[in-house]
């Protein structure tokens, strides 16, 4: 409206502030409990000043309220005027009685159809998810095209036919893993109506980031990559070999060394030693992997990777199984005879370490406040390999 002030309110208006409370789902969910009450929305309207000096910007606004569709909403009127324009009835509150009503004037009808029928589908394939729906009634229409396909992979897995499984295994018609990994957060909220569901095997539940393993499925097994620098050493006849952990867990081999080594061709140059292995390191995923390896408590174990902030970390990792673990060439003096080789690290880790040593804290302190510059890195492939070899011998 041209008028100053505030505007009056429109069918639009109307609409625009119903529909953003049909989006949040509370009206699907009202219909789905039994709760629905009427809608009243106040309108703004002219005032009797207005009227006088308006006159006909009001009957315009006026009749087209007159065209609202009457099987959608009924309208109350008021009465404003006076000496000068008269007494005239306006529009002054829309009522919608029924959902169906509702529906008709959003033009949800198709939506609100879909829902009770997804609703319905849910009552007798999961009755315990029908409190869910309930409660998400736009999640579960964004899902429409493929919830029995939900609905059916949710049963299976709440009647524990994934006992002892691969998630590629999944035998639900019409899934696949590919399904299930493109609707985990859903799946897992689905499922998570269900607690104990989640401790499958094992007292706590697994995160919800492993979804196999929070659910019953069997997880990927664990590999190391180990090579024997012992000339006259095999392991079935093998110098090297990449075995499941859980297999090195219960046929260790017969070493007194052990180097933890986290770049590849570093570990494959590493010189000859007696009795002594070598495991190929894995970034943050060593203290897991290792920790399935008792034996490693009755070895000389060591660590060498980068000389950096996450370097130091994944060592303080390692540290937590095994405390006896040391450290090999990440300290200050091969930081420093290597000036040329140094990089840049792009994301400094900032955790507190508390199972470093005093000279190792000192200088993952250094690196964090840039004593030697910003982000100083050496990775374990930039030191020269003769101090590799050195160290070795000391």
């Amino acid at each position: 409206m041209s008028v100053p002030g505030r505007p009056w309110t429109r069918q639009s208006d109307v609409v625009a502030q119903l529909r953003k409370r049909w989006d949040s789902g509370s009206y699907l969910a009202a219909m789905a409990t039994g709760q629905w009450q009427p809608i009243e929305v106040p309108l703004h309207g002219p005032t009797a000043t207005q009227l006088a000096q308006n006159f006909g910007e009001v009957q315009d606004w006026a009749r087209a309220w007159s065209l609202a569709d009457p099987e959608a909403l009924s309208l109350e009127h008021r009465t404003i005027g006076g000496r000068i324009a008269g007494t005239n009835r306006i529009p002054a509150r829309v009522r919608i009685d029924g959902f169906d009503q509702l529906c008709r004037f959003l033009g949800t009808i198709r939506q609100a159809r879909r829902y009770d029928q997804l609703l319905s589908e849910t009552r007798q394939a999961a009755p315990g998810l029908v409190e869910w729906v309930v409660g998400h009634p736009m999640r579960t229409l964004r899902h429409e095209g493929e919830w029995r396909n939900v609905l059916a992979t949710y049963s299976w897995l709440a009647n524990g036919a994934n006992a002892g499984l691969y998630l590629r295994q999944i035998a639900v018609p019409g899934v696949d893993t590919k399904f299930i990994e493109q609707r985990k957060g859903l799946l897992a909220d689905l499922l998570d109506t269900r607690p104990d569901l989640e401790l499958r095997g094992s007292a706590q539940p697994a995160p919800r980031s492993d979804f196999a393993a929070r659910y019953g499925f069997r997880g990927k097994p664990e590999y190391v990559r180990f090579r024997h620098l012992d000339p006259s050493a095999r392991t079935a006849g093998f110098a090297e070999l990449t075995v499941r952990t859980e297999e090195l867990q219960s046929t260790p081999p017969a070493v007194a060394t052990v180097y933890v080594v986290e770049n590849e061709i570093t570990y494959l140059a590493l010189p000859p030693a007696a009795d002594t292995l070598a495991i190929l390191g894995s970034g943050y995923r060593v203290g897991g992997m290792v920790e399935h390896l008792p034996w490693l408590g009755e070895t000389d174990l060591v660590y060498s990777g980068d000389i950096d902030t996450h370097g130091f970390a994944i060592l303080n990792a390692l540290r937590k199984h095994f405390p006896h673990t040391r450290s090999m060439l990440m300290n200050q003096p091969t930081l420093l005879a290597h000036r040329e080789q140094w990089v840049t690290e792009p994301t400094p880790a900032r955790a507190r370490l508390d199972h470093l040593t005093p000279d190792e804290n000192e200088l993952y302190e250094a690196l964090l406040d840039g004593r030697f510059g910003p982000s100083v890195r050496l990775e374990q492939e930039r030191i020269q390999f003769p101090y590799i070899e050195r160290a070795m011998r000391a």
